[in-house]
C-alpha cells in the first residue's frame, strides 16, 4: 500500500521531535477526506527533506495531533543534482504545468522569470505574491504526490537582467553556502548542443541553473548580455517546442545526464 503521506513544516513539530500537528487542509483532508481514527499510522515530510512514521492521536477537522515513531527515508530520494529551473512568465495554467512537473523530475528550486517577451506582465506587487503562493501550493501538493520529501523553493519574479548578473542563489533559503554550478541559457538560436556544452567542462557541476524563454524566446540584447556575463547558450536542435514543453524536456535532460535519471 502507498504511503499516505502529509506536510508538515518544521515548526509543527514539537520540541525534541517526539510529536508533531497539522493544520488547515492537512488536517481537514486526514479527517475528512481519508476519514483515518486514532491509532492508525501516517507519513509526515517536512518539506525540506526529512520524513517520518507517525501515528494518529487526535484527529480533528481544525487540527491533528501525531505522534512520531520513527524518521523514515522518503518514498522518494533527492537528486544528487541542485538544479535550479528558471524560467520566464507564462500564460494560464502553463506556467503551473511546469512547476508540477519539474518538482516531480527533482529541481531545487524554481525561479519565475520577467523577460522582454515573456507572455505574462505582472500588474503590481500583490499579483507577484499572489502567483508564487499558487505555484508553492502546486510544489507542495506535486511533491506529495512524487514522493519527495524536500518541496522546491519558489521564488517572487526576477527581472532577467538581474538574474544574469547577480548571484540570485542568495536569494534561496535552502541554497548552499558553496557548490559548482553551471549557468545554462537555452535558445533556439545562437548556442552550440548541450553535449558540446558539457565537453568543455573541465569537470561535472554539483549544480546548474537553467534558464528557458517564453513562446517569443529571447531579444538579441538578452542573449548577447547572458552570453557576457558568463552563461553557456544552449540549443535543442531543429525541432520548436513550446516554452512549457522545453522546460520540462531540459529539465529531464540535465536529470539523466548530470543528476539520478539514468
Amino acid at each position: 500500500m502507498s504511503r499516505r503521506r502529509f506536510h508538515a513544516p518544521p515548526g509543527a513539530f514539537a520540541p525534541g521531535g517526539k510529536a508533531v500537528t497539522l493544520a488547515g487542509e492537512e488536517a481537514r483532508h486526514l479527517r475528512d477526506v481519508l476519514r483515518l481514527k486514532r491509532g492508525e499510522e501516517v507519513f509526515v515530510f517536512d518539506g525540506e527533506g526529512r520524513e517520518y512514521r507517525c501515528v494518529i492521536e487526535e484527529a480533528r477537522r481544525d487540527g491533528a495531533q501525531l505522534e512520531v515513531s520513527e524518521e523514515v527515508s522518503p518514498a522518494s530520494p533527492e537528486s544528487p543534482l541542485d538544479l535550479t529551473l528558471a524560467t520566464a512568465l507564462l500564460k494560464g495554467e502553463k506556467f503551473d504545468l511546469v512547476v508540477q512537473k519539474a518538482t516531480e523530475l527533482g529541481v531545487a528550486r524554481i525561479l519565475p522569470v520577467m523577460t522582454k517577451l515573456a507572455d505574462v506582465r505582472l500588474r503590481d506587487e500583490g499579483d507577484a505574491i499572489k502567483r508564487t503562493a499558487r505555484w508553492q501550493r502546486i510544489a507542495l501538493e506535486a511533491a506529495k504526490q512524487s514522493g519527495r520529501a524536500r518541496v522546491p523553493q519558489i521564488n517572487q519574479p526576477i527581472a532577467f537582467a538581474r538574474l544574469i548578473e547577480d548571484n540570485f542563489q542568495d536569494d534561496f533559503q535552502d541554497a548552499p553556502a558553496s557548490f559548482e554550478t553551471s549557468r545554462l541559457l537555452f535558445s533556439e538560436r545562437g548556442g552550440v548542443g548541450l553535449l558540446e556544452t558539457m565537453e568543455r567542462w573541465p569537470d561535472m557541476p554539483q549544480g546548474a541553473t537553467a534558464l528557458v524563454g517564453s513562446e517569443g524566446g529571447w531579444t538579441d540584447e538578452e542573449l548577447a548580455s547572458a552570453h557576457d556575463a558568463g552563461w553557456n547558450i544552449v540549443t535543442l536542435g531543429g525541432r520548436i517546442m513550446r516554452a512549457e514543453t522545453a522546460a520540462i524536456a531540459i529539465t529531464a535532460l540535465l536529470q539523466h545526464l548530470l543528476g539520478d535519471m539514468k
